[in-house]
């Protein structure tokens, strides 16, 4: 099955918190503090991967969490950054949040966003010793890295799409052009998914080919999971629409379809079209085709079962979408991917420093449901001191 859309639970990892450690050595009887610093939180990045065809590989995955930053030590030794974790999704994957904003859109092979950055690592408290105080008895825990809920969609990144009404025989004419085996049968939407097909033309060249199920009047507003189809078609070069040359009214066939590119917008409106008249085996003759419109670029008759215009049709694709133009100047760069989350403005407003018997606050403290929460996350333990506002409190569970 065909999986275009995934969601997701993305955690990146703790800071690792800092050192408490003071230097305990024979032949120095003054050692002073020397607890290194915490580790950074590790990321979680979302990659795109060539190889990928579509997002079923997140299926059953509800949760990706980087790894959490090493602890300070003493003798000054620094924990370890923890491990990111990357989350491989096809070429064309649109990142939104739960609210449906736009985070990243991931459109070339390679390309990476950060989509939850580690927390930073706590100070040693060798970090806070000076002239007055010597023996800083507190380190800083590390905080905590950011967490949100993903929504994947995938929008293909192909040469053409093969649009129209169904039963106008697309999946046939993908079968005939590419290496696909869809699913044929004469019924309407035998396709309930998009199918990827590779086309071979002269010079070992090649396009890629996508056949969505058929388009409704609505599809739109929605109608048949029109919104799911039609965005596939958003990233093609060019829209082959296909028309069944034997069900008659070929010109209102064409502007049904139109209409719901135009009503959809994003593009499609503007797009190129291949214009095939299918299925003239079950013709007399080829009907006319009197639509005037500088969107067509050229008009094909086919059939899938004698053979006719097959070649023609591939010919005049490879026509329509020809190689990619070359490589952008060198003082030219181009980006991987459009990144529109905006990173916060400031930091948090408290810390928790780890002291010899518990922790304290600094900063604002928060709420207590808020502040009881970051103190388990640093792993409270009952019976330990927590210092909050200069009032002392024991934490019990």
């Amino acid at each position: 099955m065909f999986h275009d859309r995934a969601q997701v639970h993305v955690e990146a990892g703790r800071g690792g918190d800092g050192g408490l450690s003071f230097r305990r050595e024979k032949y120095v009887p003054r050692g002073g503090p020397d607890g290194g610093d915490g580790g950074r939180g590790g990321d979680v990045v979302v990659v795109a991967d060539p190889t990928l065809r579509d997002l079923s590989s997140l299926r059953r995955i509800r949760v990706v969490r980087a790894g959490r930053g090493g602890s300070g030590r003493g003798s000054r030794k620094h924990g370890a950054d923890g491990a990111n974790a990357e989350i491989a999704v096809p070429v064309g994957t649109e990142v939104l949040d739960a609210e449906g904003r736009k985070l990243a859109d991931l459109t070339a092979p390679g390309a990476r966003v950060v989509v939850a950055r580690g927390g930073s690592g706590g100070r040693g408290n060798a970090r806070f010793a000076t002239p007055t105080r010597q023996a800083p008895r507190f380190a800083e825990t590390g905080l905590p890295g950011e967490e949100l809920d993903l929504v994947l969609r995938l929008k293909l990144v192909v040469d053409a799409a093969l649009a129209g009404l169904p039963n106008a025989g697309k999946s046939s004419l993908l079968r005939r052009l590419s290496n696909a085996k869809p699913k044929v049968a004469s019924y309407p939407f035998t396709t309930l998914e998009p199918v990827l097909g590779t086309v071979e033309g002269p010079d070992a060249r090649q396009l890629t080919l996508v056949d969505v199920p058929g388009l409704i009047e609505g599809a739109a507003e929605g109608a048949g999971l029109g919104h799911e189809f039609l965005a596939h078609l958003e990233r093609a070069r060019a829209l082959v629409h296909v028309i069944d040359a034997s069900a008659g009214d070929l010109e209102e066939r064409f502007w049904t379809i139109d209409r719901e590119l135009r009503a959809y917008g994003a593009g499609l409106d503007t797009r190129p079209q291949l214009v095939v008249l299918n299925k003239i085996d079950l013709v007399d003759a080829v009907p006319a085709f009197d639509v005037a419109d500088e969107r067509i670029v050229a008009v094909v008759a086919t059939s899938c079962v004698t053979g006719a215009g097959i070649e023609e049709l591939r010919k005049t694709l490879f026509e329509l979408c020809p190689t990619e133009s070359s490589a952008p100047a060198a003082d030219e760069e181009l980006p991987e991917f459009l990144e529109y989350r905006p990173r916060p403005a400031r930091g948090p407003r408290f810390r928790i420093l780890r002291t010899d018997r518990g922790y304290r606050v600094v900063g604002t403290p928060p709420p207590a449901d808020e502040l009881e929460a970051a103190l388990r996350k640093v792993g409270v333990k009952p019976g330990a001191a927590v210092e909050v506002a200069g009032e002392e409190l024991e934490w019990s569970e």
